[in-house]
Formats: C-alpha cells, sequence, structure tokens
C-alpha cells in the first residue's frame, strides 16, 4: 500500500484541525495513526478515505492521487475502500445479514441474492452466522463491531480504513476485536489505523505516525517510533500512556 501526504490542511470554522501534514509510508501494509485526542487523526483518516475534503493538499493511496473535483470521482475512491467506524454505523433496522449486503448491492451492483451469499460468507468468516438474522441492538458491542469488519471485508476493498474500532467496548470486546483485525494483518490486508491501543499499535504497524495539534510530529518504523521516540512531544505522550 503506498499511502503519500502533502500539504494536507483542513480547517473547521475557523479552527484549523490539520496544518500542512505531509508523510511517505512508502509501501508499509499496515500504517498505524497514533497520538493524543483533538490531534487530527479522525480527520486525516476521513480525508484518506474521501469523507471530507482537504482545504490543501493532497492525498495518493496505491500509487494514484485521490481527485477531490466532484462527488462522483470521489465514490469510485470510495468503492476501493472498506471502512469501519468507532460507532460501527450499522443500520439499527437492518439486520447483520442486511447491514452486510447492502452495500454490495447498492454500491457494488451485486444482484440481491448473490449479495446476501457473499454478505453470509463474511458473517460466517467471523464467526457470526449464528447472529445473521439479529439487528445491531440484539448484538454486544464487539459483535457489532464485527459485523462492521464483515461488511468492510466483502466488498473485497484495497484497503481497509479502521477509525478507532475498539474505543466503544469494554476491555473483553476490545480484545475480540483487536484478535480480528490482528488476523487480518496476518493474511496479509492492508489498511490504515487510528488507535489509542499502543501495545497493538506496536504489534500489527508497520509504520507509525505520531499526530498532535493538527501536525505529524514524526513517523517511522514502529519499533523505532515506540523504542526511541525523537520528538519531546512523542516521547512524553508514549511515557504517559505506557505507563500504566
Amino acid at each position: 500500500m503506498r499511502l503519500k501526504l502533502a500539504g494536507i490542511t483542513k480547517t473547521f470554522a475557523g479552527r484549523t484541525v490539520l496544518s500542512d501534514v505531509s508523510a511517505d509510508f512508502g509501501n508499509a501494509g499496515v500504517v498505524v495513526l497514533i497520538g493524543p485526542s483533538g490531534g487530527g487523526k479522525s480527520t486525516l483518516l476521513r480525508i484518506v478515505a474521501g469523507l471530507e475534503t482537504p482545504d490543501a493538499g493532497s492525498v495518493s493511496l496505491g500509487g494514484g492521487e485521490v481527485d477531490f473535483s466532484s462527488e462522483e470521482r470521489l465514490r469510485a475512491h470510495r468503492r476501493r475502500l472498506g471502512v469501519v467506524f468507532q460507532a460501527f454505523n450499522l443500520f439499527p433496522h437492518l439486520t447483520a445479514l442486511e447491514n452486510v449486503a447492502l452495500p454490495l448491492e447498492k454500491v457494488h451492483g451485486h444482484p440481491p441474492q448473490a449479495a446476501r451469499e457473499v454478505a453470509m460468507a463474511s458473517l460466517e468468516r467471523f464467526r457470526l452466522a449464528e447472529h445473521a438474522g439479529k439487528k445491531p441492538a440484539e448484538l454486544s458491542g464487539g459483535q457489532q463491531q464485527r459485523v462492521a469488519i464483515a461488511r468492510a471485508i466483502a466488498v473485497q476493498p484495497e484497503v481497509l480504513l479502521f477509525d478507532e474500532p475498539t474505543s466503544a467496548l469494554d476491555p473483553e470486546m476490545t480484545a475480540e476485536v483487536l484478535e480480528t483485525i490482528e488476523t487480518l494483518k496476518a493474511e496479509g490486508r492492508r489498511f490504515v489505523l487510528v488507535t489509542h491501543a499502543m501495545g497493538f499499535a506496536r504489534r500489527v504497524g508497520d509504520a507509525v505516525a505520531f499526530l498532535a495539534d493538527g501536525r505529524i510530529v514524526e513517523s517511522g518504523p514502529a519499533a523505532e517510533l515506540f523504542g526511541s521516540p525523537r520528538s519531546r512531544e512523542c516521547a512524553e505522550f508514549l511515557s504517559r500512556v505506557l505507563r500504566y
């Protein structure tokens, strides 16, 4: 996965959320974004996903530059991706099977029966077959997030994007979801992950970027960034979050 960011700037209501963010992650299979809350990680991920448009700068993913000039071109970019949000984003009135099948049918053009077959196979792959007929309210948080991952995988994306996928979960459910993501890493899936789980970030990340105050303070291989951070901000952040 070739991910390159050049001069990304984004403001909301006059507040700068990202300021001239640039990084070249080379061909890293898994890129992890870490840093304090409010540092700009989720906004950056949404720009990479084509869900937000930067005020300035460019994003290249997989060798091609993302075209933010029209909704049609952004839709084409989004079809290449699978996105998993922290709040699951499942339709509450649809069953797990229907939630996974819907984008296959409406976005990727599968006939209804084929969409259901692919969706069911994806649920089975994540040990969710017995829950296919349940609506989100009938599922645990961990099960809901695994349905969201099943939905993202079902469309056969080139790249997966995870936005703090365990932030709404208790420790047991967090472990369940992180194990699922680690399995995807072992399968060679390429993804960008925003997370506060530092031990997990160190274990799965090929490249890690530390964001604070809307900028990438430093980035590099996971072992180097966690083992000997170059910046005072990153060193202080890691000393706090790894203390307990």
